[in-house]
């Protein structure tokens, strides 16, 4: 068998065995999903305030952004960093060092397949709420949609990033999950999550453009809500940051492990 085989092998055996894995959970993975219904409870808020129309959203928009901030939020959370301290604490990581395959494809595997198995519950909130909502029912172009799909992609590879440099001060700290909400703090308010970062004053939008955050939620739900701008910049800044965050990830990680197997020998 040649390598490229192999390596798609135990590809699909870490995903297949992942997914069986949530597929247990799937009661707590439909309570995750409800869980995230934050944008509905914004966009109640917003309506209710009549602020919109100040910002130039009318009812239609606002409604189409938020159900697109939920989706994408459905497909970009990440919990990384809290599953890595708890295999650290439970002495489940010295396995996974030794074994040839990165235990971070572990935990992509365990979030991609997360994600398949959240798929029907998020589906099934988006139909009840084209239900209660039928004026803002509307169905992306297919171009619309694969950069929208492209863009949450991203935005989860970001957020994956971000939580591995949290996730990999665990080699030094066993309590690392705690700076993950000082982390948790900014991209709630920054990320567009509870209201688009147009309706920020300019300045503050300039600011807030320089972080990752907006591209995490705020830059994918413009796209599938059909209010992008200037999707090719929003890409490229997307592709920078990962390109930041990839080689941080790298370094701590290398010398975590430096540090994990000294505190072992």
């Amino acid at each position: 068998m040649s390598y490229s085989k192999l390596k798609i092998n135990v590809i699909k055996a870490l995903f297949n065995s992942q997914y069986a894995n949530m597929l247990e959970y799937r009661v707590e993975i439909a309570l995750w999903a409800l869980s995230g219904v934050l944008p509905f409870i914004m966009l109640s808020i917003w309506k209710e305030s009549g602020a919109a129309t100040s910002y130039g959203f009318d009812g239609l928009s606002l409604s189409r952004y938020f159900l697109s901030a939920f989706l994408v939020r459905q497909f970009s959370v990440v919990w990384v960093v809290f599953s890595f301290e708890e295999d650290a604490l439970l002495g489940k990581l010295s396995p996974y060092l030794i074994q040839p395959l990165h235990p971070l494809w572990r935990y992509l595997a365990a979030h991609i397949a997360e994600q398949v198995t959240r798929l029907p519950f998020a589906l099934l909130i988006t139909f009840t709420f084209f239900l209660f909502n039928t004026d803002s029912f509307w169905i992306p172009s297919l171009i619309q949609f694969l950069l929208a799909w492209l863009s949450t992609l991203f935005a989860f590879s970001i957020a994956f990033l971000l939580q591995s440099i949290i996730a990999s001060l665990c080699f030094w700290n066993e309590k690392a999950s705690s700076l993950e909400r000082l982390l948790f703090t900014p991209y709630l308010f920054l990320s567009g999550l509870l209201a688009p970062i147009s309706s920020f004053p300019p300045n503050i939008q300039k600011i807030v453009l320089l972080t990752p955050f907006p591209y995490m939620i705020n830059f994918p739900a413009n796209i599938l809500s059909g209010l992008a701008e200037n999707i090719f910049i929003g890409f490229i800044i997307q592709i920078i940051w990962i390109s930041i965050l990839f080689p941080v990830v790298i370094l701590l990680w290398k010398a975590g492990v430096r540090n994990y197997t000294a505190m072992g020998a």
